[in-house]
């Protein structure tokens, strides 16, 4: 874990009531699947948000306004200088990923899934990617993971884009692995309808993000477990909903 001063370059809507946000700072040691830690002026906590991608450098989170905290960061201008912790969280592992792995995300569950397509490629695998939105305004990413090289499938509740339904009504295909992210409903969803064994990155409220508080734990069969410290990611046998 690092306590890093990173430095606002872009942060821009990018779908309805969701931003992108460069930064530039010390990426050393980011994994995909892990998060970082924003400090806010004028905020106790911190705000936990998912790594989409990275870069020597260069670091991208896409978060979506949902109160006041990610309200006063799609007000921040480039320039803006923030304190970040990074290197949080256990990761992806795409040791067992197989050659055919498929990534499912939900709404602010699909950023994490972008950096690790780019692992997965880079490893020579050929990942399918289902996204999943409720309407056709909050889309994104689908063509950034196309130019990857990922087969990309979209999916919307009321059908005003891609195929209408859950990302569980794409999941009829051959794969050899998953990884998925998204609401708790959804990775219930995606647990029941799997076939192969997968990797759950876990969404939860967490007051510190590196252990201390046990304000995020959930039950697995070892017990109950932290999402920020022995998570966010766990295999599927872990896991009891």
């Amino acid at each position: 874990m690092l306590d890093v001063k990173f430095e606002l370059l872009e942060n821009v809507e990018i779908a309805r009531n969701t931003y992108k946000m460069v930064l530039r700072g010390d990426t050393a040691g980011i994994r995909p699947g892990q998060f970082v830690n924003l400090k806010l002026p004028g905020f106790y906590l911190r705000r936990p948000i998912s790594v989409c991608d990275f870069a020597p450098g260069a670091l991208t989170l896409i978060y979506k306004v949902v109160g006041h905290g990610t309200a006063y960061m799609a007000e921040l201008t480039p320039g803006a200088e923030l304190d970040v912790l990074t290197g949080l969280g256990n990761g992806y592992d795409t040791a067992p990923s197989g050659e055919h792995p498929l990534l499912i995300g939900g709404g602010a569950g699909v950023p994490p899934l972008f950096a690790l397509a780019k692992k997965l490629l880079a490893e020579g695998k050929k990942p399918a990617v289902i996204l999943g939105f409720n309407t056709k305004d909050e889309v994104f990413y689908e063509a950034q993971f196309r130019a990857l090289g990922a087969e990309a499938l979209v999916t919307t509740a009321d059908g005003s884009y891609g195929i209408k339904g859950f990302v569980t009504d794409a999941m009829d295909r051959p794969y050899t692995y998953f990884y998925t992210c998204g609401p708790e409903p959804m990775l219930k969803a995606v647990y029941e309808k799997s076939r192969t064994s997968g990797q759950f990155s876990l969404e939860e409220r967490m007051g510190c993000g590196f252990g201390a508080c046990m304000g995020c734990t959930c039950k697995t069969t070892g017990g109950h477990k932290r999402v920020c410290k022995d998570g966010p990611v766990f295999e599927k046998e872990e896991l009891v909903w």
